[in-house]
């Protein structure tokens, strides 16, 4: 790929990222958006719909630039908890490491590149015909003594993320512990959710958890909460819910119509369809009713159980302890908060929880091996010769200079983009039955799916231009691994700067203007009324992390192999600062909040991004003919490997459990408190199924403002 083709992409997404915030400094100030763009404030109450015209509202404004910036680490934490924090500590992390490796990069690696002839000499009269090869370490001399400028470099940004790491796992270690001891106490930390619990025919369920944990822990167990069957019901309280809403707008239409046109023929038959529609919602509820009694009889109980105990300490040590002889049976688990539970999927034995893991891993991977396809096809687009052979009536196009720019440059980065939308979702639909019993372990496992499925099929497929045999022949010889990447992962820099610049300047662009939700909002305006209830969206983190990681990937590997990627990856980050701490005080309401346990993850792909690049850097500096570089990087890897597990030895179990000390502290703390007796009983109800709720409809005027279902 030439400059010229680069700099079409840049300039292609820059008109893209300014038309996205033109449009949505405008739209946002508009009533009818308020649901898009401001519907946490418009939910909180502290945005109202302004029906009067102001011309203001038509005119770009940047207001919205200056407040996110302004937002503090606090108010962050009070919109958004711990998990807000460590996101945006995730975006400082990065521009920190980036603007560092920038500096060492641009001024330092970047001309050692240029003065090479390898390749070619760089032509400064025809620099936009130059290839972006000579931007590259392929440029620089084999045999060069310059080559240790690089490994100098290696060593140097090896150190300083190191350095960055360490901080950062400690101070949000101390955020979690501190968050804790501040917290008002919580029903997840005096609970533990037991499954696999054995059948007896003597009793029910409830019977064998009642007199199994009485024994046990006769001083501490408080109650249990046996967990139902109640998907048939959850499936029939949502056609209630579409049902009620339903009627709403009817009646909502008839009044309206009914005070506009009085006598309109059409109003007769209007108010037949509402008496329709409340008889069969009717139906609907007595329908509900009565699935909820049967879910009350023991032939209902699933083999799972929320237990209930008197101190966060009596929790613990239920939870750490094998409860059985038969470890398949009466397995442990810590409870979400009550809110994060996923009630949809209990499995109800060790071997069908075992048989659902394994069922995901093998969709998983043949997903990841039919995902190959349209990296191929991605890799046909960047080559132009490939492209006339496949596709003969193409060429008098393609000898047309601009269409040929836009091809290399900008098209084959686009069609991957929209690949991949289709992964978050595929693999949060693979975690969401894989077992996991909360909102937050589907999102934390859907998390680590999107970004090692980015990771092999964007980043590996792309180096072994998307041949599955070139990636698995590579890794059945270790020995030839970095030899491979060092001649493989250079060859693509240029794609990699262009992905970089669709990929992300114009995602997180997009994420301000929410493309989507506006598309959709406009389509379904004609059929709500501002009254309506909506739901405000929380952070898609299984999308956004694993997308922020891959970046930070790219610019490890890339730093020393082609350092003109850092410019465009620090304007990704620099955008993704500002726009997701806007979206964060407007758009997203936590859903839950892990209390920081994304962190891991984002060390753990960080550790990852440095061993890649230090096996690279090995193969390279071999290939380049300077063997003794070449020894001296091994270490490196080795080094890394040795400082993560450190981490992991003093860090990562804060992350997993808190320590008897702190729950020792807090149940001490709650030994004076008058209030405990009430958190005790209302501990009990805490963790009822939503499905078993009882629902209520009111025959009078007043039941369009009245809950469907009741929350006693």
């Amino acid at each position: 790929m030439i400059v010229s083709a680069l700099l079409t992409s840049v300039g292609i997404n820059t008109a893209l990222c300014v038309l996205f915030f033109t449009l949505y400094s405008i739209l946002r100030k508009q009533p009818s958006n308020y649901e898009v763009y401001v519907p946490r404030l418009l939910t909180e109450g502290t945005s109202k719909r302004r029906s009067r015209f102001k011309l203001e509202r038509l005119i770009p404004s940047a207001g919205w630039v200056a407040k996110a910036w302004r937002l503090s680490e606090e108010e962050l934490f009070s919109l958004s908890g711990l998990d807000g924090v460590v996101f945006m500590r995730m975006i400082t992390f990065s521009l920190k490491t980036f603007t560092f490796a920038g500096i060492i990069g641009i001024f330092v690696l970047l001309p050692v590149n240029c003065w090479g002839n390898q390749l070619k000499d760089i032509d400064i009269a025809d620099f936009v015909n130059n290839s972006l090869d000579v931007f590259t370490i392929s440029n620089v001399n084999s045999g060069s003594h310059w080559l240790w400028v690089h490994f100098s470099a290696v060593y140097i940004v090896t150190g300083f993320i190191c350095i960055l790491l360490f901080y950062e796992y400690k101070y949000i270690s101390s955020r979690r512990i501190s968050y804790f001891y501040s917290s008002e106490p919580q029903p997840h930390h005096f609970t533990i959710l037991v499954h696999s619990i054995p059948t007896s025919s003597s009793g029910s369920i409830s019977d064998s958890v009642q007199s199994f944990f009485s024994e046990l822990y006769p001083s501490t167990y408080l109650s249990h909460v046996v967990v139902r069957r109640t998907g048939k019901i959850r499936s029939l309280v949502n056609e209630a819910k579409k049902m009620y809403k339903r009627v709403t707008q009817l009646r909502s239409d008839s009044t309206q119509q009914k005070n506009t046109q009085r006598g309109f023929p059409g109003l007769f038959s209007r108010k037949n369809s509402v008496i329709y529609y409340e008889k069969k919602l009717e139906d609907i509820e007595e329908n509900v009713r009565l699935k909820q009694l049967e879910a009350s009889l023991a032939g209902e109980e699933a083999r799972a159980a929320f237990v209930f105990f008197k101190s966060r300490f009596g929790a613990a040590t239920a939870f750490h302890l094998q409860q059985s002889v038969n470890p398949t049976h009466w397995i442990t688990e810590l409870a979400p908060e009550p809110h994060d539970v996923y009630w949809p999927f209990f499995s109800e034995s060790f071997m069908r929880r075992w048989i659902s893991k394994l069922v995901v891993v093998l969709v998983c991977t043949t997903f990841t091996i039919v995902f190959l396809i349209p990296v191929v096809i991605v890799q046909g687009l960047t080559n132009l010769n490939q492209l006339e052979i496949l596709f003969p009536f193409l060429t008098s196009i393609l000898t047309i200079k601009f269409f040929s720019q836009i091809v290399t440059g900008y098209l084959p980065s686009l069609i991957l983009q929209l690949f991949l939308k289709l992964v978050p979702p595929a693999m949060e639909f693979l975690s969401s039955i894989q077992g996991y019993i909360s909102h937050s372990d589907i999102e934390m496992s859907a998390s680590r799916k999107v970004l090692w499925f980015t990771v092999w099929n964007v980043f590996f497929a792309t180096v072994f231009s998307g041949s599955i045999l070139s990636m698995f022949n590579t890794l059945l010889d270790p020995k030839n691994i970095p030899g491979k990447l060092a001649v493989a992962v250079p060859a693509q820099a240029s794609f990699f700067i262009t992905y970089v610049v669709t990929q992300g300047w114009t995602s997180v662009s997009s994420e301000l203007f929410r493309v989507i939700p506006f598309i959709f909002s406009w389509i379904t305006r004609p059929f709500t009324s501002q009254d309506d209830e909506f739901e405000v969206p929380s952070t898609p983190y299984h999308k956004d992390i694993p997308r922020v990681l891959f970046f930070g990937l790219l610019g490890i590997t890339y730093f020393f192999l082609a350092p003109l990627i850092l410019p465009f990856l620090l304007a990704y980050f620099c955008l993704a600062y500002i726009i997701f701490r806007n979206q964060f005080i407007n758009v997203y309401a936590p859903k839950y909040d892990t209390a920081g346990k994304f962190w891991p993850i984002i060390h753990n792909s960080m550790i990852f991004s440095l061993v890649l690049m230090h096996i690279i850097a090995v193969g390279i500096f071999a290939l380049k003919k300077l063997s003794l570089a070449s020894t001296l990087t091994m270490p490196l890897p080795v080094l890394t490997l040795l400082f993560n597990e450190y981490c992991r030895k003093r860090f990562l179990p804060i992350f997993v459990a808190y320590s008897a000390e702190s729950l020792k502290k807090k149940d001490r703390q709650d030994q004076n408190d008058a209030t405990m007796t009430q958190f005790y009983e209302n501990l009990v109800n805490a963790y009822k199924d939503p499905a078993l709720l009882p629902i209520q409809h009111s025959q009078n005027n007043d039941n369009l403002r009245s809950p469907l279902i009741s929350q006693a």
